[in-house]
Formats: structure tokens, C-alpha cells, sequence
């Protein structure tokens, strides 16, 4: 059975559309009736995108209503869906170019509509036909796919209707589904009078999704794959699903060559969406194969870290804890409690929390220079749902020493962000019992944003310890430098989890204490 959902303004920064009503605060000058027609010639009820060319004003609006339009040129887009007794329904992706002056009317018939026809050489175990995203866009945009129209179905019950303006653009995805997927993009300027196209497996390209368990603060876990090249065009978005599902797994996507955004959601215990996130876009090339991984241990802080300057000093706990293969600003809703002092004095002790109030920061006066400590103590913030049992890095913890000379001139504090990579473990990031783990270690300073100046700090030492206890008592790891990372030989208990506590130090004495709890677990 096909299933189906509108693509109307899928690009994610698609503009927000005004309703027919809100027209009328304009000096309209005319106006704009669309019909649309079903497949059998009768009337259907749909939802029409219409932009102004060349402003990209939009409006959405009823068919058969009238909406009122300042004079000039429009492209009227939509998605005429119609449903079946069977369960099977049909869309017709079209658009008409209107120029509009006075009372105007257009019809947009789906009985024009020519079948979406895609080919591959699939292998024998794909045997449905494959599912079609489309949609026709405004070409003449920054961002196409934000004035766009479009739907999805199954071949042979997907349609569009040709059309050669230069003002249009037409771009889908096309996914067979079998052991692995296969996946299709194109795009073209117009809506062809033949949609669709042919493709061979020799020249897709390979990712494979690599979802380990354990981390994450729920065990349903959907993967996608969106379109993102570096142009944006009628394609942007356009996703493919890679799996849903509980963790761990691993998929395959077989997938045409370009610019691909992975993705993960991540659900909770009740059904709501409680996390994820977008890595860097992949670009691949035909015949490449690449894994893009999601879950690995340990997870920690991301990438924040404290900014001085006019006299103070200020910290956003926001990425705490996330999935560092993801990176950037995707880490899980944490509540902290953080503490500057300097001496044995506390200047400021506060607890935060970005749960459903935004980013929250951490700000204290620094009025004189010197040696100042900043303590952070995370752990995950959840409110509806009940963590995983046994759930890995709840807590992570940050213990920063270092030197202030000038109060008032802004820099990003002299200190470090560790992260942690255990080798070997499985795919619920478990190492065997009473083994040694080998675990990379490297010290980051990432940049703050262009307002703050990101000094040279190079780290003199690295110590690393473990703990088999919830961290009543640590043993210290050996620590051999190789590179531009560090590698510490961990020995395991029989059973629990293994806590890891990093020190990094700078030659002038900053220094830098992580530790992530239950940052993997033996199994």
C-alpha cells in the first residue's frame, strides 16, 4: 500500500506562507483563482503555493478561492492528492505560470500528468517499485526549495505535468528498498514532458550507518539521508529514510554521487522526540564508501568553552553531552551546576538548565587578574521520560583552572575539551570483561564564533584515569603521545562500567579536568 505525505515548503528555511487574508494589507491590484482537477476531470480540493516572480512573496490559499494580488507575474504550484477506495491514492505534482492583472483564473489539471517513471538495475531483492519524493519549485529563488510544492507515492501512482518554464524547477528522489536501499536524486529546469530518468548501480556511491546502543536517552532510533547540495536547488531535502528502528543496527544506502545530510531522531520513552542531530554534510563521489556513525562511546562535552572579557566570564552548558560524531551545538538537554572561584572564594554558584527556556549561560564578574577555577557538573535532563536502564554517560563533569592577566580583553579561556574513543567495544559500546581498552584521547580548543579570538594553547601533558567504581577511587592508564592525539591502555573490570577522567595542561600551568561517567560499559 503507498503511503503518502505533502512536500509543501520542505526546505528548512522555507519562508513562513501568508494566508490568503493577509493580502489585504497590500495595495492589491487583482486577483488569482486556481482550479484543480483530479485524474477523472472532477474538482479536488487542494492547498495551492503561489509566489510572486521575481520577490518571492508567498501565499498559500484554498483552491477555488480567490485571493487577492498585487498585479505582475505568479507561479501557482500544488499537489493534487486524490485517495482511493483500495487505500491507493494518486498525486499530480504541476504549476502554472499567471500573470495577473484584474480577476485572473487558472486550472491546473492532473488529467496532463505524466507517470514519474524512474529504472535501476536492482538486485533480486528488491521487489516493490521504488518510492518517488517530488516537487516543483519557484527556480528563480535564493533557495528553490523553500517555494515549492510537492508530494511522494509509490511509481506508478505519482505524476507531474509538464511544463517547459524556465521559471520552474522539478527535482525528486527516487528509493528502492531491499536488503540495502538504493537511492536517486535529479533535478531539471522545467517539468519534463518525460519525468523521471534511468540509473546504474556502478555509479552510486555507498553509505553505510553504523548505530551502536547504550547512549542515547531512548532505543528507537530513525535514521534519514537528505539531499543537500552545495547550490541549493529543487532537490534540497528531499529525504530518504535509512532505518527506524531499535539500536543497534546497521543499514547500507546505495546512493547517487553529491552532497548528502545525514541524520538521526531519537525517541523516548513515551514516543516524543527527545533527541539527535545533523553531522556534516557527506560528499561522495561513484564507487566511494564511507560509514557514518551514530551512538559510538563516550559521549561529553561538545564544544563551548568559557570567553573572557570586559571584566568577566561566561559559559553556555548547553553541549554538555552529546553525540561527538554529530557534533556542533546538538547536545542533549542537560541540568548543571556551575561555580567560579578564584582562591578559596566562590564569586558566583548557579544551576541551569536549556529545558524548554533556550540556551542557557553562566555569567560572573572577573575584576582583577589571576588564577580563576570554573566547575561544571552535568547530568542529562529529561522531564516525561524514563532513561534507558543502564544508560551510558549520564554525567560529565568539567574542573578548569587557569590564568586571567587582563580582565577586560576578550579572549577564550586557555583550556581544553577532551574527547574520549574507546577501541574495540560492540555494538552496544561494551568492552569484554577484565580486558584493556586502548582509548584515543585528544584535547580540542574549538572556535567560539568570530567575535572571540581563539589564542594558540598547546597542551604539555595528558593523564588519563579510569573507574570501576562510579568514580569513588581512580586508577591512573597508561598514556603514550602519538601525533596529535594521546592513546590510554585501560584495563577492565569483570563487569559494571568504566568511568574516564582526563587532565590536560599548557605550559603555563592551565589545566583542564574532564570526566564523562559510565563512559562505556562491560559486556
Amino acid at each position: 500500500m503507498a503511503r503518502r505525505r505533502s512536500l509543501a515548503f520542505i526546505g528548512v528555511a522555507a519562508l513562513v506562507p501568508l494566508a490568503a487574508s493577509a493580502v489585504s494589507a497590500q495595495a492589491a491590484s487583482g486577483s488569482l483563482t486556481v482550479t484543480t482537477l483530479g485524474r477523472h476531470g472532477a474538482k479536488v480540493s487542494t492547498t495551492v503555493t503561489v509566489v510572486a516572480v521575481p520577490s518571492g512573496q508567498t501565499y498559500s490559499v484554498k483552491s477555488g478561492k480567490r485571493i487577492s494580488l498585487p498585479a505582475g507575474r505568479y507561479l501557482a504550484m500544488t499537489d493534487i492528492y486524490e485517495s482511493a477506495t483500495d487505500g491507493l491514492g494518486t498525486d499530480t505534482i504541476g504549476a502554472q505560470v499567471v500573470t495577473v492583472s484584474g480577476s485572473k483564473s487558472v486550472t491546473i489539471d492532473a488529467r496532463k500528468g505524466k507517470a514519474v517513471k524512474v529504472s535501476l538495475d536492482t538486485p533480486a531483492d528488491v521487489t516493490d517499485p521504488p518510492r518517488i519524493s517530488a516537487q516543483v519549485c519557484a527556480a528563480d529563488m535564493d533557495m528553490p526549495s523553500a517555494f515549492s510544492a510537492g508530494g511522494w507515492n509509490d511509481e506508478g501512482a505519482l505524476y507531474a505535468i509538464p511544463n517547459s518554464s524556465k521559471l520552474l524547477q522539478f527535482g525528486y528522489l527516487a528509493q528502492w528498498s531491499g536488503k540495502d536501499s538504493y537511492v536517486a536524486v535529479k533535478k531539471t529546469t522545467g517539468i519534463p514532458a518525460a519525468p523521471g530518468g534511468s540509473f546504474k548501480r556502478s555509479g552510486l556511491a555507498t553509505m553505510r550507518f553504523s548505530v551502536r546502543a547504550g547512549t542515547q536517552m531512548g532505543t528507537q532510533v530513525d535514521t534519514a539521508l537528505q539531499v543537500a547540495p552545495k547550490t541549493d536547488d529543487c532537490t534540497t531535502d528531499l529525504m530518504a529514510q535509512v532505518r527506524d528502528d531499535n539500536a543497534p543496527y546497521s543499514a547500507t544506502v546505495h546512493l547517487t554521487p553529491g552532497t548528502w545530510q545525514p541524520r538521526d531522531d531519537i525517541f523516548g520513552s513515551n514516543g516524543d522526540d527527545v533527541s539527535g542531530g545533523f553531522p556534516s554534510p557527506r560528499t561522495v563521489k561513484a564507487g566511494q564508501s564511507l560509514t557514518q556513525s551514530f551512538g559510538r562511546a563516550v559521549w561529553g562535552p561538545m564544544h563551548n568553552l568559557p570567553l573572557l572579557g570586559q571584566k568577566s566570564v561566561t559559559f553556555s552548558p548547553d553541549t554538555m553531552i552529546g553525540d561527538l560524531d554529530i557534533g556542533g551545538s546538538w547536545g542533549d538537554v542537560t541540568k548543571e551546576t556551575v561555580v567560579l572561584s578564584k582562591g578559596s572564594t566562590t564569586v558566583k554558584k548557579q544551576t541551569l538548565t536549556d529545558w524548554r527556556t533556550g540556551p542557557a549561560e553562566f555569567a560572573a564578574p572577573v575584576r582583577s587578574a589571576g588564577w580563576y577555577r570554573l566547575t561544571v557538573d552535568a547530568h542529562r535532563y529529561r522531564p516525561g521520560i524514563t532513561f534507558p536502564a543502564g544508560m551510558l554517560s549520564p554525567r560529565a563533569t568539567l574542573d578548569w583552572h587557569f590564568k586571567v592577566a587582563d580582565p577586560a580583553k576578550a579572549i577564550v579561556a586557555p583550556v581544553f575539551l577532551t574527547r574520549f574513543l574507546p577501541a574495540g567495544l560492540n555494538s552496544h559500546n561494551q568492552a569484554a570483561p577484565s580486558s584493556t581498552t586502548t582509548v584515543g584521547v585528544s584535547a580540542g580548543r574549538a572556535s567560539q564564533g568570530p567575535d572571540t579570538k581563539l589564542t594558540k594553547v598547546t597542551a604539555k601533558s595528558v593523564r588519563v584515569w579510569s573507574s570501576a567504581d562510579g568514580g569513588k577511587t581512580w586508577k591512573a592508564a597508561t598514556v603514550k603521545h602519538s601525533g596529535a592525539t594521546w592513546q590510554a591502555s585501560v584495563h577492565n573490570p569483570a563487569s559494571g562500567a568504566v568511568a574516564l577522567r582526563s587532565e590536560v595542561t599548557d605550559s603555563a600551568g592551565d589545566r583542564s579536568v574532564e570526566t564523562v561517567y559510565r563512559a562505556y560499559a562491560i559486556g
